[in-house]
């Protein structure tokens, strides 16, 4: 089925918007603005769509969920900071609003590591690159 350009326009209008209101909404988080990690909902209402809108959008224009894209953000936010070793594991996850336990294993899951198996070979990399 062909779409009219201009609803398809929309469509990737819709989903770009969405990245870059999930990527102000992380800078917000790091640089201490806010305190409340958003859901789909919240950046939904921002948006200004339906949540059920703005998720069958993006499924539609990119083939993943937006939580997909949540997800893959706050892991690359999280290894940014793990990579400037300038916090505890544990306070980059009250950061990003988990709980120590549970950040390991979002970080495992997606990472494939834990954090401090990110933080710890990143470093040696670093080493043995100086």
């Amino acid at each position: 089925m062909n779409l009219p350009k201009k609803i398809a326009a929309r469509q990737h209008e819709i989903t770009a918007d969405f990245l870059k209101e999930i990527d102000k909404h992380l800078l917000d988080i790091v640089e201490n603005r806010t305190d409340r990690m958003f859901e789909i909902r919240d950046v939904a209402d921002i948006m200004n769509i339906h949540p059920r809108h703005l998720s069958n959008t993006i499924k539609l224009t990119t083939g993943k969920s937006p939580c997909y894209f949540f997800e893959r953000k706050i892991l690359d936010v999280a290894k940014a900071l793990l990579e400037q070793n300038e916090m505890t594991i544990a306070a980059i996850a009250a950061l990003l609003t988990y709980d120590p336990s549970n950040f390991t294993k979002f970080f495992k899951r997606f990472a494939g590591q834990t954090p401090s198996q990110y933080r710890e070979e990143y470093l040696m990399k670093q080493y043995a690159e100086n």
